[in-house]
């Protein structure tokens, strides 16, 4: 049994099981995400009954770092191989000495979403959910390697405060992964995050939307929408040909939500295609109802797609139509777009390299910003 596969407060019963107290499964658990130590060995108070169980019976075992590009930014993305040896992606980004971290919840992706790279690999399969939070282990044990190579004191330590479920795959696709491992995130013998600082980002899925609020963990809500009617959506986001607009806007209209907090409706602007004051007033129109704010995201762009990024103005214009409906706006700034982990850009396509696995032995391949 991996006990990364269970939530942390579970851990207890399950050292119990096997007859040992059950403060022993807190104790795993603070090595674990207090300290990032996963070799049992390493976990000095515990006794040698229980190491023995390590790993015969019980395991703690992680995916491995492939490789870690730096961006001119400080962006930092990580190749993360899996023991079946798929790889997946995951992004850091810096943000006023503290970090976001985008996590991936599939190899690939099956919704198809023309402006997103992932979807060109398919979906390959759904990640576990120790493939999931080991992703917040290694990010952090890379933060600790960027603090050793930096020389800081241990108080300066650059820290994850923030998780995006925006990484590759469909995370509500996964739910029997995703939710175990939020809880995990945001239980206090876990990572003990607050839950308004964990995002779930879907392309729409109406049923799993609603089994997602049923969940009441506590958690952000954003949602691609990209197109402000059914016609276009369903040319650019496949998912659209399933769920039409209004049945996804009605599940999200019952999302559980605090007095403060709205749902996000994430918009990729595409030059020439849904970027048109028209198509503005449109979205306006459509949302205004809600209890929301809007995320504009000007596209990536990517070798092979068929769409480019809007011009600034085309932007600035759209953002400031939208407004006009009393609606939050903001445009996000794109991030790790010189090392290919800019929002829509994560696909693995170098799974032929040799590079080094094990332990802290990864490859570091900083990227000097072209500015």
């Amino acid at each position: 049994m991996n006990l990364l596969d269970k939530t942390p407060d579970s851990w207890g019963k399950e050292l119990e099981k096997l007859g040992h107290p059950s403060y022993r499964g807190r104790q795993i658990a603070d090595w674990v995400f207090r300290k990032q130590v996963t070799d049992p060995s390493g976990m000095t108070n515990l006794p040698f009954t229980v190491h023995s169980l390590f790993p015969s019976t019980l395991t703690l075992d992680l995916p491995d770092i492939r490789t870690v590009r730096q961006a001119g930014d400080g962006t930092l993305k990580l190749a993360i191989g899996l023991s079946d040896g798929a790889v997946i992606e995951s992004v850091l980004i810096p943000r006023n000495g503290r970090y976001t971290l985008c996590l991936s919840t599939q190899v690939g992706c099956g919704i198809g979403c023309r402006f997103c790279r992932t979807a060109e690999m398919g979906l390959v399969r759904n990640l576990e959910p120790s493939e999931i939070v080991g992703q917040w282990i290694l990010a952090s044990k890379v933060l600790s390697s960027l603090h050793a190579v930096k020389e800081t004191s241990l108080e300066t330590l650059p820290r994850i405060d923030h998780l995006v479920f925006m990484g590759m795959g469909e995370p509500l696709a996964n739910l029997a992964s995703l939710i175990p491992s939020v809880r995990a995130f945001t239980h206090a013998d876990g990572a003990g995050l607050s839950p308004r600082r964990v995002t779930v980002s879907t392309s729409g899925l109406p049923p799993k939307i609603r089994l997602l609020g049923e969940a009441n963990l506590g958690i952000q809500l954003a949602l691609s929408l990209t197109a402000p009617d059914d016609r276009l959506r369903q040319e650019i986001m496949p998912v659209g040909r399933v769920y039409p607009i209004r049945e996804i806007l009605d599940a999200c209209w019952n999302f559980p939500l605090k007095p403060r907090e709205r749902i996000t409706f994430e918009y990729v602007l595409l030059s020439g295609i849904n970027d048109s004051p028209e198509q503005a007033r449109a979205l306006g129109k459509l949302l205004a109802p809600f209890k929301s704010k809007v995320n504009l995201i000007p596209f990536n762009p990517f070798a092979g797609s068929p769409f480019s990024r809007p011009s600034e103005e085309a932007v600035d214009t759209f953002g400031r139509m939208l407004s006009t409906f009393h609606l939050t706006v903001t445009v996000r700034k794109t991030m790790g777009l010189d090392i290919g982990a800019a929002c829509g850009q994560l696909a693995w396509n170098e799974q032929q390299k040799t590079i080094q696995t094990k332990g802290e032995s990864f490859e570091w391949i900083p990227i000097v910003s072209s500015s």
